[in-house]
């Protein structure tokens, strides 16, 4: 600690100001995370967010359908492809995760490794990547699938072209998929 001298200002004396000479930046805060609680983060976040985005996107879904529903009760069955599409969402995220979960292995006591930190970023990363990309994915789904309802309930012809969009829209989730499988390929604690 080093004192700062006092400042006499006419009659009055100003307070010793003390200030500590030390210096914690974000990288030595970040660097000193394990990498099994960056990689344990990753994998519940390709869950969480998943999940997130399928019931986002069902929310969509499922409101305007039983909305629509009550125009055309016909819709009410074939419409159920919707939701199906967007819990297909969540069910991308627990594939990722389990994925994910395969590279942990047991803790080793001592130093941490490069490879181990990389281990822990690279499915830290693989799992942000998933559940964003699924995030996306479902409410996505959820907007075409509402519009699925609401156009098949005016012309029941809209109900195929409407379905190829939506099918083409969940295909964001497949892609978020191959991209962590990608990212975390080579993620190995040693």
């Amino acid at each position: 600690l080093n004192p700062c001298p006092a400042k006499i200002a006419g009659p009055k004396i100003m307070a010793v100001q003390m200030t500590e000479e030390l210096y914690f930046g974000w990288g030595e805060l970040l660097n000193g995370i394990s990498p099994y609680a960056w990689a344990f983060i990753g994998t519940g976040l390709a869950i969480g967010l998943s999940v997130l985005g399928a019931a986002w996107g069902i929310f969509i879904t499922g409101s305007s359908l039983v909305g629509a529903a009550i125009k055309a009760p016909r819709i009410r069955s074939k419409n159920l492809i919707s939701v199906i599409f967007c819990e297909a969402v969540a069910i991308y995220g627990v594939i990722v995760a389990i994925i994910l979960q395969t590279h942990l292995e047991q803790v080793k006591s001592g130093e941490v490794s490069l490879a181990s930190k990389y281990a822990g970023y690279a499915i830290f990363w693989s799992g942000l990547t998933a559940g964003l990309g699924n995030l996306s994915c479902g409410v996505c789904v959820g907007v075409c699938g509402s519009g699925c309802a609401l156009a098949d309930a005016q012309d029941g012809n809209l109900f195929v072209k409407i379905l190829v969009i939506e099918i083409f829209a969940s295909a964001l989730g497949i892609f978020a998929i191959i991209v962590a499988i990608i990212m975390s390929t080579k993620a190995n604690f040693e």
